[in-house]
């Protein structure tokens, strides 16, 4: 059995992740199992940018900014999605804690968004 990715499938693996799940959502606590707990009150989608896929890692080539927040709160989490609205949960992360007030602006710099796998080394 396998315990990891050759390079070639991982790269392809998580360039088809996030060409499928382009739309990230802010949350306040762990989303769940269908993303869908803990929402921000700032329930704006945006849609990430992602470079290429090396080495078994692909990071946000654009930032991703949230202007004028709706709530004074502390994100935790992100998760990504299909579409801008409902569409279908893929996965969800880990935002380093950040605390916001109403009408601040929030932004995920150029790379500092990272999916990654396992490589067969």
């Amino acid at each position: 059995m396998a315990t990891s990715w050759s390079a070639t499938a991982g790269n392809a693996a998580l360039t088809t992740l996030v060409a499928t799940y382009p739309w990230a959502q802010l949350h306040v606590g762990n989303p769940g199992a269908n993303g869908t707990a803990n929402v921000a009150t700032n329930t704006t989608r945006l849609q990430v940018t992602w470079g290429s896929a090396a080495v078994g890692l692909v990071s946000n080539s654009a930032q991703v900014q949230w202007t004028n927040v709706a709530g004074t709160e502390d994100y935790t989490h992100i998760t990504f999605w299909t579409l801008v609205t409902a569409g279908v949960f893929g996965f969800s992360g880990l935002v380093t804690a950040n605390a916001v007030v109403a009408g601040d602006t929030f932004t995920i710099p150029i790379g500092d968004i990272d999916v990654s796998l396992t490589l067969a080394s």
